[in-house]
């Protein structure tokens, strides 16, 4: 309930009206069932934007550091997080990734909408880097569709390590679902899940028309902050 009044009565209409974001492809996205939308990620307003315009409630999983401040400004924080529908995760590695898994499996096994942002962080610099293949796995182990995102303009309207976004408008281009059953039952291959991630990858570069970088964007902003120690 607080979930859908935040959404429809409070932030939704404001922020939509405020924005104008475009949209195309709305009618790509499955109308029940459990889906997963993998979105390119230029901004941290993805997470706000993307589930405003879709119908359905979407769930984003959120690093849990923001469900765990303390005061004003950490209850404020939490309770923006949960109104927008995302879940806490641990995302140091090992057990924590395995139940991260787990977590968007529920998601999804509940006929829920799942979004994901599969190269795994934020782009440092607009360009595309390249997907993890968690998401693959995903699909595989839930036997979902998978529909790409490509948010267009968001880095502009709110750069990394801005805290106010600039009023501007914004686009949000949704594709056509990608069918990945024929490789139902390999989800432990790794050859298997790097070609589906592959492929979701380069569909993401078509819609959004980003340069694409071969590399991870995690291992871009290691060495940038490394050698501005």
């Amino acid at each position: 309930m607080f979930y859908w009044l935040m959404k429809n009565i409070v932030v939704g209409p404001l922020l939509l009206g405020v924005f104008r974001p475009w949209v195309i492809g709305l009618e790509n996205i499955p109308k029940t069932g459990g889906v997963i939308l993998a979105s390119n990620h230029l901004s941290f307003i993805d997470s706000i934007f993307l589930p405003l315009v879709v119908r359905r409630r979407v769930a984003f999983l959120a690093k849990s550091e923001y469900f765990t401040g303390t005061g004003l400004k950490g209850w404020a924080t939490r309770q923006f997080f949960k109104a927008t529908g995302q879940l806490p995760i641990d995302r140091s590695g090992g057990r924590a990734s395995e139940d991260s898994l787990n977590t968007g499996l529920r998601v999804l096994g509940g006929g829920g909408i799942l979004g994901i942002y599969p190269e795994g962080t934020r782009s440092p610099d607009a360009r595309m880097y390249r997907g993890r293949t968690g998401v693959a796995r995903m699909v595989l182990e839930a036997g979902v569709p998978i529909v790409p995102v490509a948010m267009i303009d968001t880095e502009k309207a709110m750069p990394t390590g801005t805290r106010v976004p600039k009023v501007r408008r914004i686009g949000i281009i949704i594709g056509e679902p990608l069918d990945f059953s024929r490789f139902d039952g390999m989800e432990g291959d790794r050859f298997v899940l790097r070609a589906i991630t592959d492929e979701l990858m380069y569909e993401l570069q078509r819609l959004s028309h980003q340069d694409y970088v071969d590399v991870y964007a995690s291992s871009v902003k290691e060495k940038r902050a490394n050698l501005s120690r």
